[in-house]
């Protein structure tokens, strides 16, 4: 096994500001949507995006499965790796030249292990993990100048969600001139990075095609709604839209909307509604609620103050900027690209083929929220993961109004009217 060296071909150095309603950064969470790795820095803190070039992986990998923090490191690792059953694996580190220079036998029980990996000498290294059954691999990229026994010593196992929360952390480097952080993130040329800036109770989305090195500028805006939840924003063209789907219990003026979770109560309401997909509040938190357009409709308003429910134009305005080949004028669906472009990619519950997953490349994260019938039956989704869909402000007649679809077999946006008395998410855009 021989791997050809690799090299570092440059580091990009991203600075954060603020504008708008706040000038100060307090965090930034910063998303690889191609590697599906995550960090949060300080909002004070400058992100090095180290680029490494060259190593020739012969190896059948599986991404995602081993998970390597801090990477790069001066030396103390944390690998996390999934296991499909239990069953006895080596884990094998190798430097560029193919040689070992660390191996044992583990037992993997199935599901998520934890290790720590400690006194790997400074350099480029692939891990690898096999079994009879399968065989992953990883970069391993090491800053240590010690001279240390290598070892892997047995942590615990862990829980998959926990693997989610922690993919990857930050290595920290003190400038001596300035005292920032510098937080290292390993980055690949085109590469796709959504940047979520935080001060107080403000979140904006920016999106990054690192090339150079460069300030990210985040523009916060308020975007509250009458039960004090704060929405992440993101702007796309002229448009200032809000990223998360509404999760409001109440208009704008304190008035409670209805929970209808019963079946046949639903399908007969006429006036403003919510539930959560079956009823399940874990839903409701993460994904939004559902809403029937009598409750997006209302004049007592369901948005938060300084925006509004999205029309249906204002959604043709966003798809054209976002796919220059969709049709706004098509019923059903449309566009190339347009459904890749705004689902959500990684750790996602959507059910896809290969060719309509999400890349979420605008930030917009449309989630696979599912939706309820007009007659009050929940959508026919397996393990909740199938489509999803949204109202829009624009009624089609008196028992029906427009809204607008993702699904998760194609890779457009559909356009359709439906009864009002469905559950739909619903997102807001900023008034003018």
């Amino acid at each position: 096994m021989v791997f050809s060296e690799a090299t570092h071909a440059q580091n990009y150095m991203i600075n954060f500001a603020g504008t708008g309603s706040s000038s100060s950064v307090d965090s930034v969470k910063i998303e690889n949507l191609t590697q599906c790795t995550r960090l949060s820095i300080g909002g004070a803190d400058i992100l090095n995006l180290s680029i490494v070039t060259g190593i020739d992986e012969n190896l059948n990998a599986f991404q995602n499965l081993v998970n390597i923090f801090p990477n790069p490191s001066p030396g103390y690792y944390t690998v996390e790796i999934e296991s499909a059953s239990d069953n006895n694996a080596c884990i094998n580190i190798y430097d560029i030249s193919g040689k070992s220079i660390l191996k044992q036998n583990k037992f993997l029980k199935k599901g998520y292990q934890k290790f720590i990996v400690n006194g790997i000498p400074k350099g480029i290294y692939i891990i690898m993990v096999e079994s009879n059954l399968y065989q992953y691999s990883s970069k391993l990229i090491s800053n240590d100048v010690s001279e240390k026994v290598p070892e892997i010593i047995t942590v615990e196992s862990i829980e998959k969600t926990d693997i989610q929360k922690s993919m990857i952390e930050t290595a920290e480097i003190k400038d001596s001139k300035g005292g920032k952080s510098i937080i290292s993130m390993l980055f690949n040329a085109g590469d796709t990075l959504k940047l979520t800036g935080k001060s107080g109770n403000y979140r904006t989305i920016s999106m990054l095609f690192p090339n150079q090195d460069q300030t990210v500028t985040f523009n916060f805006v308020n975007c509250t709604d009458a039960d004090s939840n704060h929405y992440a924003v993101v702007q796309l063209g002229s448009q200032i839209w809000m990223a998360e789907n509404l999760k409001t219990t109440k208009y704008r003026n304190g008035a409670v909307i209805t929970n209808v979770p019963d079946s046949a109560t639903w399908g007969s309401t006429t006036s403003g509604a919510w539930c959560d997909f079956h009823n399940n509040p874990a839903e409701g938190a993460y994904y939004g609620h559902l809403y029937n357009w009598y409750a997006a409709s209302d004049s007592r308003n369901i948005a938060p103050v300084g925006w509004h429910v999205a029309s249906n134009a204002e959604w043709n305005i966003m798809e054209k900027f976002v796919d220059n080949t969709a049709d706004t004028t098509a019923l059903g669906g449309t566009g190339t690209k347009i459904g890749r472009i705004l689902k959500e990619g990684c750790n996602t519950r959507w059910q896809y083929y290969d060719s309509t997953a999400g890349w979420n490349s605008a930030g917009f994260t449309a989630l696979c929220t599912n939706f309820r019938n007009p007659s009050g039956a929940w959508s026919l989704a397996p393990n909740n993961n199938h489509d999803d869909s949204f109202w829009t402000a624009t009624p089609f007649n008196a028992n029906m109004a427009w809204a607008k679809s993702f699904r998760w077999c194609t890779r457009d946006i559909y356009s359709l009217y439906n009864f009002c008395r469905a559950g739909e998410g619903i997102r807001c855009v900023k008034d003018n």
